[in-house]
């Protein structure tokens, strides 16, 4: 049995490195390192992510990554992970988070298809003049031909298209620990937890572009409109979320 926190802290000044050196080189965000130093568990997001920060940590020290994971599974593992999303979120289905949205999104949806149809009837419906023939020698029927198709493209241009209000990250493949934040790296959180595999986190885009931390990319997928967003980075990395797409944050 050996203290974790203080035999890494210890090898690191040893090392000469500071936290934010260490940062820069692993990619695990100060906080979470200190965190592993002081032993202060319940700060970090998740147990899979715990030990996969901890393995990390020691083996760049040149300590034994497995053998710090063993020692804290004979002392430490099968804590309840702290679930951090902030109220305001709700839990997914309720009336106060993402899932109440469901309802008059499709009861909005209902509506305009039922006008689009009425649309298309009362336009498609009109009835024919007499045949006949004019001056030109141009039957009425063919004048009144063209003229319904010269009205159906000045009264009904191609709408444009519209971008999505919002998106859905799920865990796809793994587990995959996310931290959402309005705007940017220091805009208001919006969640912070770990998604496990076959969860799902609807986001609104409404507001702006989102900041999203992402753990483990490669367990992660964004679609937006129900279609796969390009783009997702292959390791650890923060991005901006926008209603056109991904970007480097």
């Amino acid at each position: 049995m050996f203290e974790i926190g203080s035999s890494l802290r210890e090898a690191r000044e040893r090392r000469g490195l500071s936290s934010e050196d260490v940062q820069k080189a692993i990619r695990i965000r100060d906080r979470y390192l200190n965190a592993l130093e002081e032993e202060r568990w319940e700060l970090l997001p998740g147990e899979a992510y715990l030990k996969g920060f901890l393995r990390t940590y020691a083996d760049f020290l040149g300590l034994d990554g497995n053998l710090y994971v063993d020692e804290y599974n004979s002392r430490f593992a099968g804590r309840d992970d702290q679930l951090l999303v902030p109220q305001q979120l709700g839990r997914p289905g309720s009336s106060g988070g993402f899932g109440g949205l469901w309802r008059p999104l499709l009861l909005l949806a209902l509506v305009a298809a039922v006008v689009a149809v009425a649309a298309w009837q009362l336009h498609g419906s009109g009835n024919p003049r007499p045949a006949g023939q004019n001056t030109g020698g141009t039957t009425t029927g063919q004048t009144t031909t063209q003229q319904t198709k010269h009205h159906h493209r000045a009264h009904h241009p191609t709408p444009p298209v519209s971008l999505p209000t919002r998106a859905v990250l799920s865990a796809t493949r793994g587990a995959c620990w996310l931290e959402v934040r309005q705007g940017s790296r220091s805009g208001a959180l919006l969640y912070e937890n770990t998604l496990q595999q076959g969860q799902t986190l609807p986001v609104r885009l409404t507001k702006g572009p989102l900041w999203i931390d992402i753990g483990d990319p490669p367990n992660l997928d964004i679609r937006m409109g129900g279609k796969l967003v390009s783009g997702m980075p292959t390791q650890t990395a923060a991005v901006l979320l926008t209603r056109s797409g991904l970007k480097s944050a």
